[in-house]
């Protein structure tokens, strides 16, 4: 095994005199610092994900700069965030802003330093990996260390998913130990021990999320409309939705009569919010679908129309949702002659099972509300 030896010439001062004399420091010449370095056992194996964890203190960036130069990033603040991937297409640059968990289109348009730390954050993991070309191997150091827990878990799941379909590699530094669950890395190598620990990505799987949904006010809107693509007002008569998760409002559905495609109980989601911090963890579809569930359960046909890449591909992969006749293609316009789309959007029906665990849910009548939120369901 290889030791990374660090060593440097100790410049006498009184301080420096002061540490001598006080605490019988023998070597007063240099400091030295030994890091084992064995990274063999990686190259036996094909791998997407490894970290290198450990307290501080114990070389974990010393180890990995061993592979390769750790790059930093700065945007330029006065474009828009999403202008700063210019060497994609703007698709593109959608579709990766939005894979790493950050799709609040909002954010897209604002300059980078106005955005939070958690969003900051993810805008630049996505610039790292969308500019890694072919073979590289991306570094990411002090790993989740300046923001949120619930962002770095949330993050690491969303990072996770999206180097694994790009089958790309990455190596993460961290002193952070709840993150490996949602990370699920293929290896991880401690400072400490010298010795890679090899995991089995494909048995493992997430930590078990547990929601609560709740039938709410249309008032609750107001902590969630900045954060979606379309204007912030919301129809009057929508049917709207809360989503908690450990203890904190996290997401907000909105759902509307939809009679043009069907009959009075024909329904079509009008907003789906999840704030910033827990994008990535696939809690809005999950509780979408669960919401037209029941739905469906009291005779009503959820439809969707959306020009949203990350709902859109969603639906185009799961089971649930069929796509329509209008799937792709530009809405006609309206009796006003305004068009609901001025681009092709995604058009879905969901055609999944039903539930029957909580349809009082739907039944509600809004009238009868006491509080911001009531009837609890506990989801998953």
């Amino acid at each position: 095994m290889k030791n990374i030896i660090l060593e440097n010439k100790i410049i006498v001062d009184d301080y420096t005199q002061y540490v001598f004399d006080e605490f019988d420091i023998q070597n007063r010449d240099k400091t030295t610092v030994s890091i084992p370095m064995n990274f063999n056992e990686c190259k036996n194996f094909e791998w997407n994900i490894g970290v290198i964890y450990g307290p501080s203190g114990t070389g974990k960036t010393t180890l990995l700069k061993q592979f390769g130069d750790i790059k930093t990033i700065k945007f330029d603040d006065k474009k828009p965030l999403i202008s700063n991937f210019n060497w994609l297409e703007p698709k593109d640059a959608a579709l990766l802003l939005t894979s790493i968990g950050l799709s609040s289109v909002p954010t897209w348009l604002r300059p980078y330093h106005t955005l939070s730390n958690g969003e900051q954050y993810r805008a630049e993991l996505a610039y790292k990996i969308g500019s890694a070309k072919e073979g590289d191997t991306i570094l990411i150091d002090e790993y989740t260390s300046v923001v949120d827990r619930d962002v770095a878990l949330s993050m690491s799941n969303a990072l996770q998913r999206y180097v694994r379909r790009k089958k790309l590699s990455i190596i993460l530094a961290s002193c952070h130990f709840d993150i490996m669950d949602w990370l699920n890395p293929d290896w991880i190598y401690s400072p400490l021990d010298g010795k890679v620990k090899r995991l089995d990505c494909r048995r493992q799987s997430r930590p078990e999320i547990k929601l609560d949904i709740f039938r709410c006010r249309l008032s609750a809107w107001k902590l969630f409309k900045q954060h979606h693509y379309l204007t912030e007002d919301l129809n009057p008569v929508a049917e709207t939705f809360l989503i908690r998760w450990k203890g904190k409002y996290i997401g907000f559905l909105g759902i509307l009569p939809f009679p043009g495609v069907g009959d009075a109980k024909t329904r079509r989601l009008s907003r789906m919010v999840i704030l910033p911090d827990y994008q990535g963890l696939g809690i809005g579809t999950r509780a979408f679908n669960y919401i037209c569930s029941l739905y469906k359960s009291v005779g009503s046909v959820m439809y969707v129309r959306t020009v949203s890449p990350a709902l859109g591909e969603f639906m185009s992969r799961n089971d649930n949702w069929q796509a329509t006749s209008s799937n792709g293609k530009i809405p006609p316009p309206d009796t006003s002659g305004r068009k609901l789309m001025l681009r092709p959007g995604y058009s879905y029906k969901y055609t999944g099972e039903s539930s029957t665990d909580n349809t009082d849910i739907i039944k509600m009548n809004r009238q009868a509300w006491q509080d911001v939120a009531q009837n609890q369901i506990n989801l998953f």
